[in-house]
């Protein structure tokens, strides 16, 4: 026994002087972007005998090449052998792939270094102490932004040894780790069923009971039996797990449904091939639920929390200079005026407006974090995409501009102006005022604000309301300094007539708030319910005349009460209309939606805009066109000014005539899951968001939120070039 194991000592020695090193391998070949080369495990192979001889890649930083399904672009790679007479080469073993994202794609890709093994038979015949060629002519598909094929011819020379060969010194064990770690049958029970729009896939067996679920994930080996860029929901159970896929064209493209549904299942406990067939998903696959939660992927966002928290007091100050946010000025500045050269009384409207902006912050955080936990693709703003809160914010904000207007008066108003509140203090009024202020700052996101809550919604609950408490503090901060400033206070002048005028002259943008919130009422209710609105409309505010009428008679010590009771029935009444508009109301069809959506984009001469979805970007893509997406929201003030001052001229319609460029509108007036999903691949929970997409493919870029058409005409310049 010793004296074979060093005869066969003695061969390996003399196989590697042969060969010039330590180790089986070919000769390398760099193509520019990959080394490749061929690597056995073993330092022979005995005649009829059977080992594993690897495609090694060391791939380049940044490239990638693809998986035996490449996912939704890409080209598996591919080995044509020419092997000595009689030789056999078997199938590929392909290590589980990592996904690669790049925009709206998913591929299915292989970074850094792999190895493939494939096992390699020799003839019966074969002659020990002959050494042969084995040639491996490889296709492959590298790619970064852009995508090269490229080709590499390998070659290895293999000994044929007598008795069984001894493993490679430096091979043997990294090839044996990747054969330990690929997918193979494991005795799972795997079934699937389409329910409508989702594709259930459950899977049980003994690797998957108690085994770490989270981020599981399954790799199809056919590209067209899922949507791979699609989130595959994981709910837990006993035994195993079921996933939540989107079909393929197979199953709802006109393609033809498979019988069997073949692939790799990752988990953290290891990866398995399975073979579903057509079943009901079993109940030990299902019933506990969501796995936990993982921790929270890295966002890009500098300085983790402690930078999340500071850019979001950031865009909470620059918040209050986004056009959604100045109708709501005019109530903060007739606030202000009446307490102006009464300090304590000013710092105390401060502080109940610090409270109001806090507290409806965080409400209005919790709502979302607790939508979003049930499954939900909402974002920042998301409230606003009910036609029922629209309708009543529109009324909302006419009484206040009636208020405003002196037709009628409630105690210390809203805004908390006048004599009412010179005497009370207004407290209750500046709380409102704060409130209603982070309502209508709502459709906004302002520059720093986007990232810091793309960070929060990925984090813990404790942590995501800090961010949102940052963010409150930071809208809050400008009014509170000034009423705690005597020197800022001082500027204004005393109390007296003018602030009458005043009040009166700032009602004027609340009537334009409230104008704008019926127009975006008609965008998602479409005309009959648009008519509703404007009838409640009427109803409030001859309601509200006729309350302030009997304000008046009774100030004149004249019976009130029959005026004052019809004028609140009126109010009320305006309000069950416009309810009974709003939940009645049938949002437009997806053809008319789209028709909508082009209508009403602003565009200069020749500049159209085309309804954006994820494949319209893969098909322009592919024809080698730049592209700039415009995610809006006819809620989102910004997004509206943006199209008026930076998309409509002709400066610009003439630079995407130049280069050939489109412009995509993504319409989230209403709710869309898509977009959703399409925002939080950004990091983003709101719009606007504005990408351009270079002509030769690769990731898009982000513009600013305000943009110039300065700006516009350079990115689509680049993106062209």
């Amino acid at each position: 026994m010793f004296l074979k194991k060093a005869v066969l000592a003695l061969q390996a020695l003399l196989m590697a002087a042969l060969l010039g090193g330590p180790a089986l391998a070919g000769p390398v070949v760099n193509s520019g972007h990959i080394e490749s080369e061929l690597v056995a495990q073993e330092t022979g192979i005995a005649p009829g005998g059977t080992i594993y001889v690897a495609l090694r890649q060391k791939i380049m930083p940044g490239w990638h090449t693809y998986w035996r399904n490449p996912g939704d672009a890409g080209e598996p790679t591919k080995i044509t052998w020419t092997l000595p007479e009689g030789w056999r080469a078997g199938d590929m073993v392909w290590p589980t792939p990592q996904k690669a994202k790049l925009g709206p794609l998913l591929d299915y890709a292989y970074k850094g270094e792999v190895l493939i093994p494939v096992p390699i038979t020799a003839s019966a015949d074969a002659k020990p102490g002959t050494t042969l060629s084995l040639t491996a002519d490889v296709f492959y598909l590298v790619c970064e932004q852009i995508c090269i094929p490229e080709e590499a011819k390998l070659s290895l020379l293999l000994p044929v040894v007598a008795g069984a060969p001894s493993p490679d010194p430096k091979w043997g064990a990294v090839i044996g780790k990747v054969l330990a770690e690929a997918p193979k049958p494991a005795g799972l029970k795997a079934v699937f069923k389409l329910e409508g729009q989702a594709l259930k896939l459950a899977v049980i067996g003994g690797p998957l009971t108690g085994a770490d679920m989270a981020g599981a994930y399954f790799y199809p080996y056919s590209s067209k039996v899922i949507e791979h860029a699609a989130e595959q929901a994981i709910e837990r159970g006993p035994e195993g797990l079921t996933l939540t896929l989107k079909p393929g064209y197979d199953f709802v493209g006109g393609g033809t449904p498979p019988t069997e549904l073949v692939g790799v299942l990752a988990t953290k406990a290891g990866a398995w091939e399975v073979t579903a067939t057509v079943g009901d998903p079993p109940p030990q696959a299902s019933g506990l639920g969501a796995p936990p939660a993982e921790a929270a992927p890295a966002t890009g966002l500098a300085g983790g929390l402690a930078g999340a928290l500071l850019f979001a007091f950031l865009g909470g100050l620059i918040l209050n200079l986004m056009p959604c946010v100045f109708p709501v000025l005019s109530m903060k500045a007739a606030s202000l005026a009446g307490h102006a050269h009464e300090a304590t009384k000013a710092r105390v409207q401060g502080l109940a407006f610090l409270v109001g902006v806090v507290a409806t912050f965080l409400a209005l955080a919790g709502a979302l974090l607790a939508v979003r936990a049930g499954g939900a693709a909402v974002g920042w703003g998301f409230q606003l995409q009910s036609p029922l809160v629209i309708a009543g914010l529109a009324l909302l904000m006419l009484l206040v501009a009636l208020n405003m207007s002196s037709v009628f008066e409630i105690g210390t108003s809203v805004q908390g102006v006048g004599a009412g509140a010179s005497s009370k203090g207004g407290v209750t009024g500046a709380f409102f005022t704060g409130a209603l202020a982070v309502v209508v700052a709502a459709p906004c996101t302002a520059p720093f604000m986007a990232g810091a809550l793309g960070y929060a919604l990925t984090q813990p609950t404790v942590v995501a309301l800090g961010v949102f408490l940052a963010l409150a503090l930071g809208f809050a901060a400008p009014f509170v300094a000034v009423t705690f400033i005597p020197g800022a206070l001082k500027l204004l002048p005393r109390p007296g007539g003018w602030m009458e005028v005043l009040k009166k002259g700032l009602a004027f943008p609340m009537y334009g708030a409230a104008l704008w919130l019926v127009w975006v009422f008609a965008q998602q209710a479409g005309p009959i319910a648009l008519g509703q609105l404007l009838v409640a409309g009427v109803l409030a505010a001859f309601g509200a005349w006729l309350y302030g009428l009997a304000q008046a008679r009774r100030a004149m010590g004249k019976g009130s009460a029959v005026s004052m009771i019809l004028g609140l029935l009126a109010v009320i009444g305006a309000l069950g209309l416009a309810a009974a508009a709003a939940l009645s109301a049938k949002p437009p069809t997806a053809a008319s939606a789209a028709s909508a959506a082009e209508a009403s984009t602003p565009s200069g001469p020749g500049l159209t805009a085309e309804v954006w979805s994820p494949e319209k970007v893969k098909a322009l893509q592919a024809e080698g066109r730049p592209i700039l997406v415009d995610f809006t929201a006819a809620w989102c003030v910004t997004c509206q000014v943006n199209e008026k001052v930076a998309l409509s001229g002709p400066k610009v319609a003439e630079a995407f005539k130049a280069q050939n460029a489109v412009l995509l509108k993504a319409d989230w007036t209403n709710r869309d899951p898509v977009i959703a999903k399409a925002l939080g691949e950004f990091n983003r929970v709101g719009v606007p968001l504005y990408l351009v997409y270079p002509k030769n493919g690769g990731a898009p870029v982000i513009l600013p939120q305000l943009l110039t058409e300065g700006m516009v005409i350079e990115a689509i310049e680049k993106a062209g070039a």
